[in-house]
């Protein structure tokens, strides 16, 4: 998945146990990011920043989706520790994540492992990629990301 290609539709179950269809976002920009675990230390980082980003970002209605192989039943409780204010999906068989290449080979803490890749997609109204982050380091990121999708607005 790289920038201008489409990104794959889909339907994933959210915190609620209720069916996420990407449809619901045509026509709106929006972020959605690859995460391994809810309630570890950089997934954690990374989903309480993007949180205090959301007020930014849905000012210009850009809204985040988080999506782990976590079930919904450890989202809603992540999102309730840590007072979430982002929609979180489940992708228990990491479909989605193999399709936009955030499922794979990677090193995590100096052994091989295959797992989720950290990724971040901003999608534009038309579906197209935008920008990719891969093999994020939750330092910093998020700011980028936010960054990026308002300057992106501001050339609408």
């Amino acid at each position: 998945m790289e920038v201008g290609d489409r990104f794959p539709d889909f339907v994933l179950k959210d915190e609620n146990g209720e069916e996420f269809d990407s449809r619901m976002l045509e026509g709106v920009r929006h972020i959605v990011y690859f995460y391994p675990k809810d309630n570890t230390p950089g997934c954690t980082k990374e989903a309480v920043e993007f949180t205090a980003n959301v007020p930014k970002l849905m000012m210009r209605n850009i809204p985040v989706i988080g999506i782990s192989k976590d079930s919904p039943e450890s989202h809603r409780k992540f999102m309730d520790k840590q007072q979430l204010k982002i929609k979180l999906l489940s992708d228990p068989d990491h479909e989605l994540m193999e399709k936009v290449g955030a499922w794979g080979t990677k090193v995590s803490y100096g052994k091989e492992t295959v797992g989720t890749i950290r990724s971040t997609f901003l999608i534009g109204k038309d579906g197209r990629v935008e920008a990719v982050w891969r093999n994020v380091k939750v330092a910093g990121h998020v700011e980028k990301v936010t960054e990026c999708a308002l300057s992106k607005f501001k050339n609408d």
